[in-house]
């Protein structure tokens, strides 16, 4: 019983040693999609694995910054990073760094996290100038249309 017990643990941590490389070449695969700007690049704005670790304590510290504290130009922009990592089609048109394969999806599919970053941000590049500079949406669409959010008591949307 001992040296099957023996057995069956040196068999996991083998499978585990040959697996490990596999999925590290996968992953690294996902993380810069083809046909996008950071394609191009030799580098982001930190080291790859640093961003993979990093990058949503970079996005809040910076959103911080900038809506409490009014702070603008800040290093770690969610619009930048969109600007930067959302590919295009055949066509020439962005595709969203949330449809299946791209930037934002893929890694955050791979690690089972579901941001709610896109709830009100742009998905893809800004092509415009004002409010959409800043990386939310615009248009004539509410950006809040489909959202569950809760109102105070009294309060009604129009």
């Amino acid at each position: 019983m001992r040296s099957s017990l023996i057995s069956n643990s040196t068999l996991l941590i083998l499978l585990a040693a040959l697996l490990a490389p596999a999925m590290q070449v996968f992953a690294e695969s996902r993380f810069v999609t083809e046909n996008s700007k950071a394609a191009s690049l030799k580098s982001c704005v930190a080291p790859t694995d640093q961003m993979r670790r990093n990058h949503m304590d970079y996005l809040q510290h910076g959103r911080d910054d900038t809506v409490l504290d009014g702070i603008r130009g800040i290093d770690y922009s969610l619009s930048e990073c969109i600007d930067c990592h959302a590919s295009k089609n055949q066509q020439g048109q962005a595709v969203s760094v949330t449809d299946e394969g791209q930037f934002c999806q893929a890694c955050h599919e791979y690690v089972a996290v579901s941001p709610a970053c896109f709830q009100c941000h742009r998905t893809t590049p800004d092509t415009q100038a004002g409010a959409a500079k800043l990386g939310h949406h615009s248009g004539d669409s509410d950006p809040h249309e489909g959202l569950d959010i809760q109102l105070p008591a009294g309060i009604q949307r129009d």
